[in-house]
């Protein structure tokens, strides 16, 4: 059995104390790759240094909404020439947050548009982070669309509400889900996750973040991704084996 990580914030500092170890149990765990996203133009590099350091470990690079205070284009100058170190797979994480106020919507806007014009222009799919921002996102995702490549990328960590979802599917996108879906008071959630085709899933972990059951509000790890196949193994009454076979397939479609 094979299955994808394909969302962990591997170059936090979060992991620093024990990241060789925290590759090793993924290994274990049966994770055979991990995608590792940058949110700015250092963590975008710190994504790349690992990957080349890291036979598993590939990398993105990205401006992420709570970080596109002040953005410039020469953001986008520093990060186009890292697509060409060999294991970047996306451009991302990148979208919009409503949410928190750590930048404006212009700012957020402009860096979402130049990362899109970023990914249509290297024919990389995108990783697509979304808090409260559901229209507004899905609208410059439906302008792009005829631009970016086939698949064109993942609305990552999902959250939202089936329509939500339904646009994205329609739009070709894949649905990431992470570990709230194993959550006590996810149903809306699960309920989402049921309806999305296997064949559309990707799963993640967004570690250091939303740890699943039972290691709920401790450090999240690549190896528990596998608790997250097994949840949605449940919703599609199916095996364990099916979803990390199909989802591995999923993501190798995306981004291998």
């Amino acid at each position: 059995m094979r299955l994808i990580d394909t969302h962990c914030h591997l170059n936090y500092d979060a992991y620093d104390a024990d990241r060789a170890e925290v590759i090793a149990r993924a290994e274990a765990a049966d994770v055979w790759r991990i995608v590792v996203p940058g949110t700015d133009v250092p963590g975008s590099r710190e994504a790349v240094a690992l990957a080349a350091a890291h036979d598993g470990v590939f990398a993105a690079v990205g401006i992420h909404p709570n970080s596109s205070a002040g953005f410039t284009e020469d953001w986008i100058e520093a990060i186009a020439p890292l697509v060409h170190s060999g294991k970047v797979v996306a451009i991302g994480e990148i979208g919009l947050d409503y949410y928190r106020d750590h930048a404006t919507k212009a700012d957020q806007h402009r860096a979402l548009e130049a990362c899109l014009a970023l990914a249509a222009a290297m024919q990389l799919p995108v990783i697509i982070h979304n808090r409260d921002a559901s229209d507004d996102l899905l609208d410059a995702l439906a302008r792009w669309r005829p631009k970016l490549p086939d698949p064109p990328g993942v609305l990552h960590s999902f959250s939202e509400r089936w329509e939500v979802a339904q646009r994205g599917l329609d739009l070709d996108f894949y649905i990431g889900f992470t570990g709230p879906l194993t959550f006590k008071n996810a149903d809306d959630l699960r309920t989402v996750a049921a309806r999305v085709p296997l064949d559309r899933i990707l799963i993640e972990t967004d570690g250091p973040f939303l740890a699943p059951h039972p290691h709920r509000g401790k450090r999240n790890e690549p190896a528990y991704v596998r608790l997250v196949a097994d949840r949605l193994a449940a919703l599609h009454l199916t095996t364990l084996e099916a979803v990390a076979e199909q989802t591995t397939l999923n993501a190798c479609a995306l981004f291998c």
